[in-house]
């Protein structure tokens, strides 16, 4: 198939649809270090910036991959819907294919969206494509289950009137099990800037890799390693982490400060998975219908759904289609010289965080933290004040 790569990104959906075999024949993406990096890494490729002017797509374009943005649909964002600025951006979708009706379109965003305004948002969704005579298949799938660290759960979308998406994005499962906590054995990812709402956590893995503050300063996550050691991974590992190649964002610094490669990554759509859709894409395979089940009228939507033409079914699936077990967090992260330890300041920020919020954690985790902390110059009285008062009382 010849793509259109709308909100493009850093190429994820592309690369990983070039890898099946699949070509592109434009890129849409308004961000300059986004245009750095693609023109850069798919110089042929025909470019446009803002897709709000983009008055139709190529002769030659049979698939629409869209990775529409996600920051008015996460859980952390504004929730604002469909009807927000950004997110909203995906009606200019369904605008391209009101002028001309490409066979098939492949989209993806965050699971958040199945629960928005009560499902609402995911249900809009399905109904514009309804209204155009597109089948269409969705599912929640896992980049852990691709072979990579990363525990990375996203809504991906299949609508096409000439194949049928279920044969694509419903026809494979492959469930494996996830790491369960082993303190001092594994090494478990999470993010020290959280600590009042929740924790974000991953076994032998990093937590979702996140696009950044709305103002550019980057979130990277922390790795507790099994020796007790708390460190950043660097910049190249993270990209891997998302199937890229190392140094994949290096091109965006030619107009932005190198912080700003870590939002274009955590906004990115994890390679391997876009390489099993274009896998599919070529060569569907067969669904089996005893998975179907109703399709809810109310309340948020279903993990993973199709439409057949006639009728919604939700089916009940996994988030694993091929079920490959990456390989241990301590032996995927080799980039030795980008990592860092995770400084004094943010891990006492951290410990002070949880121990406002007063949430439960793993056996072992905190006092993992604690020695850490000691290690960088902290104080017993900076990183255990509980156990203190404690004695004095």
């Amino acid at each position: 198939m010849r793509a259109a790569g709308l909100f493009a990104g850093i190429g994820g959906f592309e690369l990983g649809m070039h890898q099946a075999g699949h070509s592109t024949a434009l890129l849409c993406d308004v961000l300059p270090a986004a245009k750095a990096v693609l023109t850069a890494r798919f110089p042929d490729v025909e470019y446009r910036d803002d897709i709000t002017q983009l008055r139709s797509l190529p002769a030659a374009v049979d698939l629409i991959c869209a990775g529409f943005p996600c920051q008015d649909l996460s859980q952390a964002g504004l929730t604002a819907g469909l009807e927000g600025e950004r997110s909203g951006l995906i009606g200019e979708v369904f605008r391209l294919l009101s002028r001309r009706s490409i066979p098939t379109v492949v989209v993806e965003n965050v699971p958040f969206m199945l629960q928005l305004n009560g499902g609402s948002a995911m249900r809009a969704i399905i109904d514009e494509f309804e209204r155009r005579s597109y089948r269409l298949a969705y599912r929640v799938v896992d980049s852990f289950g691709f072979g990579l660290p990363q525990r990375r759960e996203r809504v991906f979308l299949v609508a096409s009137r000439e194949i049928d998406p279920s044969s694509v994005l419903l026809a494979d499962e492959q469930p494996i099990s996830r790491p369960k906590s082993a303190i001092g054995q594994l090494a478990h990812g999470f993010y020290w800037t959280e600590g009042l709402g929740g924790l974000g956590w991953a076994v032998d893995a990093v937590p979702t890799l996140k696009n950044g503050s709305t103002i550019g300063i980057p979130s990277p996550p922390a790795v507790l390693l099994p020796d007790g050691q708390v460190i950043k991974p660097g910049l190249r590992d993270v990209e891997r982490l998302q199937g890229f190649d190392a140094d994949w964002t290096q091109p965006a610094e030619s107009v932005v400060r190198q912080s700003a490669r870590w939002g274009l990554v955590g906004s990115a759509v994890s390679v391997p998975v876009a390489r099993w859709l274009g896998q599919r894409l070529m060569v569907p395979g067969g669904y089996d219908a005893t998975r179907d089940m109703a399709f809810p009228t109310q309340g948020k939507a279903p993990r993973a759904a199709r439409f057949d033409g006639r009728q919604r079914f939700a089916v009940r699936i996994g988030t694993d289609p091929l079920g490959i077990r990456p390989p241990p967090l301590v032996d995927f992260l080799t980039d030795l010289a980008g990592q860092s330890p995770l400084s004094l300041r943010a891990t006492l920020g951290f410990l002070g965080r949880t121990r406002r919020a007063k949430l439960r954690f793993e056996p072992g985790f905190i006092d993992a933290i604690e020695g850490h902390a000691e290690r960088m110059g902290g104080s017993i009285e900076q990183t255990r004040p509980r156990q203190l008062e404690l004695l004095a009382a």
